[in-house]
């Protein structure tokens, strides 16, 4: 069994921001792998959707806490379901990728990211999957980071993202169907 988290927001008003790429990229995967439509479960402070891929069942989750608090959340579904940080992938954006990038990288510190640094706290370990999503634009050099990473992509923007999620949900498979080093090798 495997626990796939992608962190963003909740709320409309996030939906489209940055940060949400977590969020968008599961939504993505659980769409094309026809996994049912995530449920509310406040005892595990996320949404949840369960499946299948092959014989490998994955517990697919969207944190109800904030980006800050995503460890909460994890820590939650981690004692619920007993799943050991080996068999966790985390789907998060990243301020250090361009816009249509991804890296699968494993055991690695948070890299200044708040909602990865809540995880590691919250686990007591780094010894997890995590598939980074390229978030930086031109803009990003502009304002505050803070701010940045709420703002809403725009329609161009909207493209691009499209086609980075379609990219990181094909990493998602790969890693799941093979291995991680096999993700890494065909998609960093």
């Amino acid at each position: 069994m495997k626990l796939i988290i992608g962190l963003g927001n909740p709320g409309k008003q996030y939906k489209n921001t940055w940060h949400n790429l977590g969020f968008l990229t599961l939504d993505n995967f659980c769409q094309e792998q026809n996994f049912p439509v995530f449920k509310k479960n406040t005892k595990l402070l996320a949404e949840t959707s369960e499946g299948k891929i092959g014989k490998e069942k994955l517990i697919l989750a969207r944190p109800l806490t904030f980006m800050n608090n995503s460890g909460r959340a994890l820590l939650a579904l981690k004692k619920y379901y007993k799943i050991d940080p080996a068999d966790i992938i985390v789907v998060h954006d990243d301020l250090d990728l361009p816009l249509g990038k991804i890296r699968l990288i494993k055991n690695s510190s948070a890299g200044g990211h708040n909602g990865v640094k809540s995880i590691i706290e919250n686990l007591g370990s780094q010894n997890f999957l995590r598939l980074k999503v390229g978030i930086k634009t031109p803009l990003k050099e502009k304002i505050e980071t803070a701010d940045y990473v709420l703002e809403k992509f725009n329609k161009q923007q909207a493209k691009k993202v499209a086609a980075t999620i379609k990219t990181a949900t094909a990493a998602l498979e790969v890693a799941i169907i093979a291995d991680a080093q096999q993700a890494m090798n065909q998609f960093n």
